[in-house]
Order: structure tokens, then C-alpha cells, then sequence
């Protein structure tokens, strides 16, 4: 049997899944990978890409650099001027980061699912009725970043950031096997919420990156912040940031899933559907019909 085999039996193992991914230290395991991911070491590096790329269909084809300080320093890679298009049309709103569609389509009132069977709230999720007043009988996307994908993420339209809100929690891990057992699991993980409010049209959107084990960070260029498990600092944030579409916002440190919100009126994009992947500048969802 070859290792590709060997590695895709054993996750289709659904127990032996979960138990090796949750029913571990979950918070001691991503502070370890944490550390070890930093360690700026030529063999270290080397050893620890070639080992993940036994593991997994990592491609650096379209990366920016040829050589890896860390382990995370590929985590967190660039990619080259041009890999990926944005859609600028005012109409679209576009995927912030690559992905794989999970859960998508309408918002019934203030509920919708991580998987069938598994509802969550708005108001859970975003830590507030306030916040999640907005996004009542809206239109959602979820987005899973595997561990091989692109990290970073951008902003989907011109718009500005008008608050980012941090939410301390879990590391469950977020792939689709946890999400059939574990319930309510992205309002248990640690996570963000980027409040962004669109240029022209003036609808909110938002963005909620959850983090998962192995990673439990996030960092943000504007504000200026890194938010992870341990994270002290101020969880209510208003800025006033103006952005371009497609510009990078920040990036996860690992793999994880950015769930993104939208107004009632807005819809999914022709394509979009659960299973499908997409990439980062990618058609997500449109605007109302006159709404650019």
C-alpha cells in the first residue's frame, strides 16, 4: 500500500479521526506546533515541509519564495504577482481566501449550520444580538482552508473596517468530522469577527475567521494585531480602516475556516456550493439587484 493510500484509509476512519484530532491536550498541542513551527533552522525546515508534503497535497508551485526559513514561514506563504485574480466587479463579492464550501446559502432568521443536523446562532457565534442583527434571514459562506492551502486573506470589496471583535475559546479541529458530532463548535473555538462595511452601497458584511488546533491564531495587518488563545488585550476594537478589493488583511497561522456574512438581498454566486473549492478573488456572493 503507498503512504497516499495508507493516509487517505486511515481519514476516512472516522473515530480514530477524531480521537487523534480532539481527544488530545488541545490547547498544550497548538501551543508545541506553535513553537516548533518558529524554529528558523535550514534542516528543521526542510524536514518538517518534506515530512507535510508526504502527508498532504501541498503545492508551492505558486509561491512567492523557493526557500523556507520555518516551518511556518510556509505556513504563511506569499504567492506569485498574479496567482490569484480578483473579480472586480461592484456587484461581486469575493472570496476572501481559498477554501472549500462548507455550509452555505440563506440565513433562517438568526440560524444556520455547521452541518446537517447541527444548527448554531448568529447572535452565538458573533458574541451579541447587536452584532448579529445585520445578518438575520442573510446569506452566508463556509470556507475550510485545509492545511496545504494558501493562508492568507483579503478583503472581498472595497469597504471599510469598521470593527474587529475577538472572542476567546476551544481548538476543536474544524474539519468535516468534528463538525457531525461536536455541536455549536465554531461558537466554541477561538475566533475573530471583522465588522467591514462595503463602499458605495453601504452594506455590512462581516468576516469570522475561527481558528482550530494547531492554530489559534490570526494575524491582522490594520489593526496591527496578532489574536491567539493567550491574547490580552482590549476584544472590542473599532478602527476606521479603508480597503481595496483584494488587498491582504492578514492570514491564519495554520489552516482553519473563515465563515462570511452578508445582508438579506445578497445571494450566492452561480458555482458556489457546498464541496466546491474556491480561490481567494473568486465570485462568492452578489449584491442586491441595483446594490453596487
Amino acid at each position: 500500500m503507498t503512504l497516499k493510500k495508507w493516509r487517505d484509509r486511515l481519514l476516512l476512519q472516522e473515530d480514530l479521526n477524531f480521537l487523534l484530532t480532539n481527544r488530545i491536550p488541545r490547547l498544550a498541542v497548538t501551543r508545541f506546533v506553535g513553537r516548533f513551527s518558529q524554529i528558523r533552522h535550514p534542516w528543521v525546515a526542510r524536514v518538517s515541509i518534506g515530512a507535510w508534503r508526504m502527508f498532504s497535497d501541498l503545492d508551492l508551485s505558486e509561491a512567492r519564495k523557493t526557500r523556507f526559513e520555518s516551518l511556518h514561514d510556509c505556513f504563511v506563504r506569499e504567492l506569485k504577482p498574479g496567482a490569484r485574480p480578483v473579480d472586480q466587479s461592484a456587484e461581486v463579492l469575493a472570496s476572501p481566501s481559498d477554501g472549500i464550501v462548507g455550509e452555505c446559502g440563506a440565513v433562517e432568521g438568526q440560524r444556520l449550520w455547521q452541518a446537517k443536523g447541527f444548527p448554531y446562532s448568529l447572535s452565538d457565534l458573533f458574541g451579541s444580538e447587536a452584532a448579529a442583527r445585520p445578518y438575520e434571514d442573510g446569506c452566508y459562506v463556509t470556507l475550510r482552508l485545509t492545511a496545504s492551502m494558501y493562508h492568507r486573506f483579503h478583503a472581498p470589496h472595497d469597504a471599510v473596517l469598521r470593527h474587529v471583535t475577538h472572542i476567546a475559546g476551544d481548538t476543536w479541529n474544524v474539519n468535516p468530522i468534528a463538525l457531525k458530532r461536536v455541536e455549536r463548535l465554531f461558537c466554541r473555538n477561538e475566533r475573530a469577527s471583522l465588522h467591514l462595511q462595503l463602499a458605495g452601497s453601504g452594506h455590512p458584511v462581516a468576516l469570522v475567521p475561527v481558528a482550530a488546533i494547531l492554530v489559534a491564531s490570526l494575524r491582522l495587518h490594520a489593526p496591527d494585531l496578532l489574536l491567539h488563545h493567550r491574547y490580552g488585550g482590549p476584544n472590542e476594537l473599532p478602527c476606521e480602516v479603508p480597503m481595496t478589493k483584494g488587498q491582504e488583511l492578514g492570514w491564519f497561522q495554520h489552516g482553519s475556516t473563515i465563515i462570511v456574512f452578508a445582508p438579506k438581498g445578497f445571494t450566492l454566486a452561480p458555482g458556489v456550493a457546498t464541496g466546491v473549492t474556491v480561490r481567494a478573488g473568486q465570485a462568492l456572493m452578489r449584491l442586491p439587484e441595483g446594490g453596487a
